[in-house]
């Protein structure tokens, strides 16, 4: 597998190093040479593969000649033992459930793998591993205990202060050992472009051996293509077809993964952005015009971007073909009173309980599906509903189960270090290593 970037098509790097370095020193994003399309037979009969399965051939299929298929195979049953089950809520309306994971967020699909992945290719003696990684909610939980313990990493961990739900800042600040939280005092933007400056400062390149474990680093992005076959899977088994999913989407790694799985072969008949006052993409969809604004915080604060990093891969994806991109690619902006209707609607139809992400993915879906009828609308519910409890009344509130790893962080120290959004101090913290 090669690999080039965004903003030079002319370099080739492999697959460890694309991993290793994350962003290249160009400031693009990697992206594969090939994107291999799944053959027509295992297309046809995906029905009889467990989500095991189904992940192995793609990864198989994407990173061949990467790594040995047999340890490919364990580094796969290692990282996605756990389920993402669609649900049937409605006539034409299903829930893909991404919350089963130890962190309850989709983001441990990507975390998980990319932290074998790394562990995989790191060899004894090597340099200290700095993994670096802002977040805007869930990235830094999945994260945090994706790497918790492996050998030759360290991870520091940045988020916007006062802007995570409570247990949310839990699993970034509880670990210990080689986990380290950082408390910005400013928004996910903010936290960004501090990671993306240390990747481009040549003195911090000289002490550390940087990576990034958000959802710029090629390895996130292929798990997560993962749980879109999977879907199609599910549905293909009771007869469904003319597949349409509605995706929250903030820094767009999860919408970019399953344009990754549809380049790949997959049949969706349409993907759709949904996001919240945070509307940059919805925007340029409308009129053409990228343009990018500081982050707002709303109550879906995984989806609290201004600046997605992943939509120069989605771009890219289509060769800046704007019209083809256009075609499978819609988009929606939701405000947060237009989020707290939905989150009600839903548990007053569907007696089912929704995070904020997962209740403006629902809006999009049933927005489209007014002028579409027919198609099988699938809506991504990327967190567990307790990392949210201030959102919901408590009608709502009652109904969440609380799972046992969640009750257990509350008994734990928080240890996060305080710091501003000046560069400086972010590289004088790094420094201290």
């Amino acid at each position: 597998m090669k690999l080039y970037s965004t903003n030079n098509h002319d370099l080739n790097v492999d697959f460890a190093t694309a991993v290793f370095n994350s962003m290249p020193l160009d400031k693009g994003l990697y992206m594969p040479v090939h994107i291999p399309e799944l053959d027509q037979e295992f297309i046809n009969h995906i029905d009889k593969f467990t989500l095991s399965q189904i992940a192995y051939k793609v990864a198989s299929v994407l990173m061949k000649d990467t790594i040995p298929l047999e340890d490919l195979h364990s580094i796969i049953d290692d990282a996605i033992n756990f389920e993402a089950p669609v649900v049937e809520l409605g006539r034409d309306t299903y829930v893909l459930e991404l919350f089963h994971g130890p962190s309850l967020a989709f983001k441990d699909f990507g975390a998980r793998f990319m932290s074998r992945i790394m562990g995989y290719f790191l060899k004894d003696n090597e340099k200290m591993l700095d993994v670096l990684v802002a977040t805007s909610g869930d990235t830094g939980g999945a994260v945090a205990l994706g790497f918790l313990n492996v050998p030759n990493t360290r991870v520091t961990i940045l988020y916007p202060k006062g802007k995570v739900s409570e247990i949310q800042e839990l699993q970034l600040c509880t670990n210990g050992d080689n986990i380290h939280a950082i408390e910005v005092d400013g928004t996910f933007d903010d936290c960004q472009a501090l990671v993306k400056q240390a990747f481009a400062d040549e003195d911090l390149n000289g002490k550390l051996r940087l990576t990034s474990a958000n959802s710029i680093n090629i390895s996130r992005l292929i798990p997560q293509t993962f749980y879109y076959f999977n879907a199609y899977a599910q549905l293909k088994r009771q007869g469904k077809s003319d597949v349409v999913f509605a995706v929250p989407s903030g820094n767009f790694g999860n919408i970019g993964a399953g344009l990754l799985a549809y380049k790949m072969g997959l049949p969706v008949k349409q993907f759709i952005a949904a996001t919240n006052a945070n509307d940059t993409v919805p925007r340029f969809l409308d009129t053409g015009v990228y343009e990018t604004r500081p982050s707002v915080q709303t109550y879906a604060n995984a989806m609290d971007v201004g600046a997605p990093s992943n939509w120069v891969r989605i771009m890219d994806f289509f060769k800046e073909d704007e019209a083809a991109l256009k075609q499978i690619v819609k988009s929606k902006s939701y405000t947060d009173e237009q989020t707290l209707r939905a989150i009600k609607d839903i548990f007053e139809t569907y007696d089912y309980v929704a995070c904020p992400h997962t209740a403006i993915a629902w809006l999009a879906l049933k927005e489209y599906q007014k002028d579409n009828s027919g198609s099988t609308g699938v809506f991504l519910s990327t967190a567990h509903a307790c990392k949210f409890p201030d959102i919901f009344p408590e009608e709502i509130k009652a109904r969440i189960e609380i799972p046992e790893q969640v009750a257990e962080l509350s008994k734990k120290e928080k240890l996060a270090t305080h710091l501003d959004t000046s560069f400086e101090s972010f590289k004088a913290y790094l420094n201290r290593y």
